[in-house]
């Protein structure tokens, strides 16, 4: 059956994650996701993809962690998810242990969305070179899962280097939660099937070239590279109130739909809830 999540830019002066969170399992939903950034540069050497200057929630947004503890400690059912982290801007070995504390927090209800990110100003000032980004981020994730995997982790990369070491506690969800990879079809797809456990695309651009034909795409390329399909679920992120296209995500078998939130406060938050619990009901979900 097809999930129905919702991601939001939570600022001081929003719906808090607390409350929203309440709101969201009372009604049914099946997750809530919150982005990242950890700063916006005032220079730009990337334009934003939408279009124009960054919206203000960008540079005013909680850390996702923190934000999403807070909402886990009023639910019980609700998953938690980053929507996405930008591993190229953390230290995989601090990230790792607050992945593994909010997994252990939230009962098992964390799911580790990832991404490498678009603003090149941003990343930069973490130090890290835009050019060799993905690079940077498959050898972050791949020394993660090593230190929740084993006992006495080590790994050695061009990039993440560290001798053998303890950190615990480990993640509650075995191996470790499922690292599901944000990014447009086709090089952030073929990131999914390389190493992680699912794939979120957006959904106004997966209207570009049709969202069967590219999903359709991803799982022939998965199926080619020995991974099952079933392994990697698909997220859709940014998705209309649009009851026919929604009928068509669940023909095709997408795992999850996630719509987006306005950084506003509960009056205007909690409408748009209420309109999607319609949805949700047409849809039979």
């Amino acid at each position: 059956m097809m999930k129905i999540g919702a991601v939001m830019f939570f600022t001081s002066d929003s719906m808090q994650p607390a409350a929203l969170g309440r709101a969201l399992e009372d009604r049914g939903f099946e997750s809530l996701w919150v982005p990242e950034h950890t700063h916006v540069p005032t220079t730009r050497m990337t334009e934003y993809p939408g279009g124009g200057p960054l919206p203000r929630p960008y540079y005013e947004i909680y850390d996702p962690f923190l934000a999403l503890n807070a909402a886990a400690t009023v639910t019980t059912t609700l998953k938690i998810g980053t929507g996405i982290a930008l591993l190229v801007q953390r230290d995989p070995i601090v990230t790792a242990k607050l992945v593994s504390s909010i997994d252990q927090l939230s009962q098992g209800r964390f799911l580790f969305g990832v991404g490498n990110g678009w603003n090149r100003d941003e990343i930069e000032n973490h130090g890290t070179a835009f050019a060799t980004r993905h690079k940077l981020a498959r050898e972050r994730i791949e020394a993660m899962q090593t230190i929740w995997t084993h006992d006495v982790p080590s790994y050695e990369g061009e990039f993440v280097k560290f001798g053998p070491m303890s950190q615990w506690p480990k993640p509650l969800q075995k191996p470790y939660p499922p690292v599901i990879v944000g990014g447009a079809f086709p090089y952030a797809a073929k990131r999914a099937i390389r190493y992680g456990n699912g794939w979120i695309p957006r959904a106004d651009r997966l209207e570009h070239d049709g969202v069967g034909v590219v999903i359709k795409k991803f799982r022939d390329i998965a199926a080619d590279a020995g991974r099952d399909a079933s392994s990697l679920p698909i997220s859709i992120f940014r998705v209309p109130d649009d009851l026919a296209k929604l009928r068509f995500c669940q023909e095709i078998e997408v795992d999850r739909v996630v719509f987006s939130l306005p950084a506003e406060n509960q009056d205007r938050i909690l409408p748009i809830l209420d309109r999607w619990v319609e949805v949700k009901r047409e849809l039979g979900v």
